[in-house]
């Protein structure tokens, strides 16, 4: 057995093995109950590895009501250190059916836009604010001018880097809520 073959298949049980801890802890997310903020996350589209159980870890800490997560039907929960277990998490399979139920609850989606949003650090955020995380590479997988009710924030930068880690910019955005509301 070469080395490459090798690699592929440690690859291929590290995926099983995490599809398996998934579907082990979303059977117990139906008891997690929503956290004491009425702060929900958006994960549009992520991918399913490293970040999206991360930012359930940070969603568990800051008291988020909910994570609902679009486009993702599968991560690995094992960077979430038990969050996936204690946020309740809802899945849709595109951004139009998520906005609905958003609306619903008269949230107000915030996104990040790091060269046209106001600064999040003098922002007034609602206390019902949705806050959306886009793909890594791609970013948000909608047009927000087409929906009602969305405020465009950006997080200051002072380096060279184009953009933050999606679940850095979640805790951060996270922490910012909790300053404002906690």
């Amino acid at each position: 057995m070469s080395g490459a073959h090798k690699v592929r298949q440690m690859m291929k049980r590290e995926v099983q093995n995490a599809q398996r801890r998934f579907r082990r802890q979303k059977q117990r997310n139906v008891l997690a109950k929503p956290g004491i903020h009425e702060m929900i996350i958006v994960l549009d589209h992520l991918k399913p590895s490293y970040n999206v159980g991360k930012i359930f870890r940070s969603a568990d800490a800051f008291g988020v009501q909910r994570v609902d997560l679009v486009g993702i039907d599968h991560f690995d929960p094992a960077p979430g250190m038990g969050g996936f277990k204690n946020v309740p998490a809802k899945f849709y399979d595109d951004f139009d059916d998520c906005y609905e139920t958003l609306v619903q609850t008269d949230h107000t989606l915030v996104i990040l836009e790091p060269d046209k949003g106001t600064s999040l650090f003098t922002t007034d955020l609602p206390r019902k604010s949705a806050f959306v995380m886009g793909h890594e590479e791609f970013g948000i997988s909608f047009d927000p001018d087409k929906y009602n009710n969305v405020m465009r924030v950006a997080i200051p930068q002072f380096g060279k880097v184009q953009s933050l880690n999606v679940s850095i910019a979640a805790s951060i955005v996270m922490y910012e809520y909790v300053k404002q509301h906690g």
